[in-house]
């Protein structure tokens, strides 16, 4: 009786079809695609992530992101992403906080529709300037990092990143998962190479002792020289007063005098020298070479002390193009001859305000990323004959 019972089972579960089944199951899962969404629906915002996915020969994930009329984020994925390895590519538009709540909302939905892994792809990481301590603030940009990684690990949220030049390289290590921090040099470089002419009588321009190093490996790179400018007209990060100092308010009956024996040497005020340029720019074409340009004031300035020293061309080479308030006016109404950025973020409208300002892009090395990255291949090529300055 029991044996009887058992003999259907046994021939419909036999080895064989056991092994068949474990087989196509193997299959299913080592052929689970990835799919690249935007985290904006915005036509700005989506030309980057639509250049991406050209490139990697897919289409862009159907999906909706918009605001409710009380200003909330709302994210409506339009097509199945279980098992799936997901990228969301957030370019930062002018609402800095609500791409930031997009990218997180996004990631939260993708996750509760069972998507595999979800590498956020943003090329201009935001509140990277406040990456150090000033007076008694805060480092929001550790804040933004602890923010994406918490969300990483409740199991909802980002486990990855690929990111293009940070402010600061350090921030790297806010994050307690894998950060890609690409670079856009070798871009900027091809640009200077192919599009400057006569970019052999160029020299390279610091435009603070601070930016000196990214300068120096461009001007190593080319095999030109090399300028630094510094004086009263910079008001670089370094040399913003941290404000600690100051003693709290006094209570009554309270000294002014510290600890009995204890003489701290006094600090002398910081003085700076006027304006100088270190390095030969007369008759040369200037290129001063920077990761942000935001507001323009301080590359104007520098612009017209760079002509009165005898420069007789003056470009700007950045990586993001912020390119804020009156930026557009005020470069074309300057001694500035072109401003180049690359298309990290989203610059169209500025872009008709101002026909100095010129694009480069880098669709290709992020679409590259994306493709090692979901087929589990090393990111050393796209790291390749690229130096800590860089």
């Amino acid at each position: 009786k029991f044996k009887k019972v058992l003999t259907p089972y046994k021939s419909r579960l036999s080895f064989s079809n056991f092994k068949a089944f474990l087989y196509h199951s193997t299959m299913n899962i080592s052929k689970s695609g990835y799919r690249v969404f935007s985290a904006n629906s915005t036509t700005a915002c989506t030309e980057l992530a639509k250049k991406i996915t050209e490139r990697l020969g897919v289409d862009l994930g159907k999906s909706v992101v918009y605001q409710e009329s009380n200003r909330e984020t709302r994210v409506d994925v339009k097509e199945s992403v279980r098992g799936q390895d997901i990228f969301i590519i957030q370019t930062i538009p002018r609402d800095v906080n609500t791409a930031i709540m997009e990218l997180l909302v996004m990631a939260y939905a993708l996750k509760t529709n069972c998507a595999k892994n979800i590498i956020g792809v943003i090329p201009y990481f935001p509140y990277s300037k406040q990456c150090k301590m000033r007076k008694r603030g805060s480092i929001v940009c550790k804040l933004l990092a602890s923010m994406l990684a918490k969300a990483g690990m409740l199991l909802y949220g980002l486990t990855h990143i690929i990111t293009m030049d940070l402010h600061q390289k350090e921030i790297q290590g806010f994050f307690s998962f894998p950060v890609d921090n690409l670079r856009a040099s070798p871009f900027l470089l091809q640009y200077i190479q192919e599009e400057i002419p006569d970019y052999r009588n160029a020299i390279i321009v610091a435009k603070s002792p601070s930016a000196a190093k990214r300068a120096q490996s461009y001007a190593e790179r080319l095999r030109l020289g090399l300028a630094v400018m510094h004086g009263e007209a910079q008001c670089s990060e370094s040399d913003m007063a941290d404000g600690r100092h100051s003693p709290p308010p006094m209570s009554s009956g309270r000294t002014t005098s510290g600890h009995p024996g204890l003489e701290l040497p006094l600090m002398m005020a910081k003085e700076k020298p006027p304006i100088t340029v270190v390095g030969d720019v007369g008759g040369r074409i200037a290129i001063i070479v920077d990761d942000i340009i935001d507001d323009v004031e301080d590359f104007v300035a520098a612009a017209e002390i760079l002509k009165e020293r005898g420069a007789y061309k003056i470009y700007i080479m950045a990586t993001h193009g912020l390119l804020s308030a009156e930026a557009p006016r005020l470069i074309e109404e300057s001694a500035i001859d072109e401003v180049v950025v690359t298309n990290t973020v989203p610059h169209e409208v500025q872009k008709l305000q101002c026909p100095k300002i010129k694009t480069v892009d880098v669709s290709m090395i992020l679409a590259e990323a994306i493709r090692r990255i979901h087929n589990g291949e090393s990111m050393a090529y796209l790291f390749r004959n690229i130096t800590v300055d860089d």
